[in-house]
């Protein structure tokens, strides 16, 4: 069985509101492996033996994060990456590319991250999906859970043939099948507020932690990546959106040695 690489990245200088995010990943991992719960996923399956943890990552240079995952891609194994704000997804698609051509995007977040520039950085927090689209870097990209929606945005949507599922009519079951690998990204605060208070943008009205496990089971494709992103620590109560941040983190995991 191939092993599923773990990289944490220290990273959210691209943040627009507030930072933390850098602060998560060892926090993750420490709720994974706290003995609050252990190494299964819901569906049975174990995780512990398929884990192999590189550490973190202090990153100096924004691009540095696409040569840290081309060097673990080259090792023939999935990476799962902890972050760091959502910018980091772009330079990890972008060394995903090479490898995985035609690749799916499954992107759960409150927020589309489709500006084509924000705040002056056309690299923010709130820009990778349209870095990723205009670069024809996903063949599919289906956003789960959106209820930010702007015109810009909703323009850059339509300019890129994204499919959105937006919060206020969610029917998980018409989340679109993905015939190509997919890559999972999944924004922490795409969870309402109430079950992951650790995040830098609370947008009540979210989903539940429950929702999030089903859309994650019903996949039915190969998952050949996927990273979680944007738990702020500084704002989190008695840890909960870490050890929700784990408990998604072992059932991609599962998903992804399926």
């Amino acid at each position: 069985m191939k092993k599923v690489i773990i990289q944490g990245i220290l990273f959210d200088e691209k943040s627009s509101y507030q930072r933390g995010p850098e602060l998560a990943p060892p926090l993750i991992r420490e709720a994974l492996h706290s003995g609050s719960m252990n190494l299964y996923t819901e569906n049975g399956i174990s995780v512990e033996s398929s884990i192999d943890d590189k550490g973190d990552f202090e990153i100096s240079e924004y691009f540095d994060i696409e040569k840290i995952t081309k060097t673990h891609l080259d090792l023939n194994s999935k990476i799962l990456t902890l972050g760091g704000d959502h910018s980091i997804t772009f330079p990890i698609i972008k060394a995903h590319h090479e490898k995985y051509p035609k690749l799916d995007i499954l992107h759960i977040d409150a927020h589309s991250d489709l500006y084509d520039s924000f705040e002056g950085d056309k690299y923010s927090h709130a820009c990778p999906f349209a870095r990723i689209m205009e670069n024809g870097f996903a063949v599919k990209l289906v956003q789960v859970g959106i209820r930010t929606l702007n015109t810009h945005q909703a323009e850059q949507a339509k300019k890129f043939d994204v499919d959105i599922l937006e919060m206020k009519n969610l029917e998980i079951s018409k989340i679109p099948k993905f015939k190509n690998p997919l890559y999972i990204t999944l924004d922490m605060d795409g969870f309402d507020p109430a079950y992951a208070p650790g995040v830098s943008h609370h947008e009540p009205g979210g989903l539940s932690s429950r929702q999030v496990i089903e859309i994650i089971q019903n996949i039915d494709t190969e998952v050949v990546g996927a990273d979680i992103v944007e738990y702020n620590p500084t704002r989190d109560f008695q840890n909960m959106t870490a050890f929700l941040a784990a408990k998604m983190m072992k059932e991609i995991i599962g998903k992804m040695i399926e």
